[in-house]
């Protein structure tokens, strides 16, 4: 009987060690392949379409949409803690735009960031490191400290290249 519990316990502890690990559970990250977006050119934007509830008041969640169409080169490699992985969203860039061309111009937002107050939120707080001259890589490291002591699902984002630099300007 002693035998069957040790090894009933051996492994459930082995199997949530093998899940952790699938799903980002404090294991090191896998280095995912990134194809980066070019920016949108200068100029208008579409007009975004807002959910019913907006989480945040309408200029922040239109400088969130704008950032993330301008500086996809941040957002990219900055995570969503809002559970939006199961939307097949990949990082918190695309809780804002859905569809972008080649050049860089946005073809299709993401209604879903204009309701949730994580993602506004989280792209909001990126938004503000970035243009007081953070780096994207210590960005996301703030990112990840601040939002991933309190919500430990998150998108499957890349880390950013080391190389990531500060802000144009």
């Amino acid at each position: 009987m002693w035998i069957a519990i040790a090894f009933l316990t051996g492994a459930l502890l082995i199997a949530g060690a093998v899940s952790a690990q699938q799903f980002g559970g404090g294991s090191p990250q896998v280095a995912i392949p990134v194809q980066p977006m070019k920016p949108a050119p200068p100029g208008l934007l579409p007009p975004v379409t807002f959910e019913q509830y907006l989480a945040r008041p309408v200029d922040v969640v239109q400088a969130v949409y704008e950032f993330a169409a301008r500086h996809p080169e941040v957002l990219q490699y900055v995570p969503c803690y809002c559970g939006c992985e199961n939307l097949g969203h990949k990082g918190n860039h695309e809780c804002f735009v859905k569809r972008r061309a080649a050049d860089g111009r946005v073809l299709e937002w993401e209604p879903h960031g204009s309701g949730c107050t994580i993602c506004v939120d989280v792209a909001r707080d990126a938004m503000l490191m970035f243009n007081s001259g953070a780096t994207v890589p210590s960005i996301r490291a703030a990112i990840d400290a601040k939002w991933g002591a309190r919500f430990p699902s998150h998108t499957p984002t890349p880390q950013p290249p080391k190389s990531a630099a500060a802000p144009r300007g």
